[in-house]
């Protein structure tokens, strides 16, 4: 019997952030540990998404889940990480960082592209994701 994979979609807004998300993707142990755990180089930058409020317990889900760790350097906090398709054809991650003050109706999401140019997405357009778990 195969092991099957559990797909959920998810549903929110493009919102700005406030560029901690490419300081930390740039980070040379990030990026490393991306390319071997999910098989692509990262872009360097996320596109946050603030959940729509039928999707938000969705966070709770993905928070219970085993999910693709990032082992962060001293001084960091950790992270995971979701296999994902953004709008059905890109490739890329959810990730949840592991800082308690982070929104717990906020995602970021990785991908080898700059997402907002290559889907000409801009500050509340709504977007698909489709995350395996």
């Amino acid at each position: 019997m195969k092991n099957r994979r559990v797909k959920i979609t998810i549903r929110g807004k493009v919102c700005g952030g406030k560029g901690e998300g490419s300081f930390f993707v740039s980070k040379p142990w990030v990026m490393k540990q991306v390319k071997k755990k999910l098989g692509f180089k990262p872009y360097l930058g996320t596109l946050n998404i603030q959940l729509l409020s039928e999707y938000k317990e969705i966070v709770k889900i993905l928070e219970n889940h085993n999910g693709i760790e990032i082992i962060p350097k001293e001084g960091f906090c950790p992270g995971k990480c979701f296999k994902a398709a953004v709008s059905g054809r890109i490739k890329g991650a959810v990730v949840i960082p592991r800082v308690p003050s982070y929104p717990k109706d906020m995602l970021e999401i990785i991908a080898p592209v700059n997402l907002r140019e290559t889907l000409g997405l801009k500050d509340g357009d709504e977007i698909e994701i489709t995350v395996l778990l």
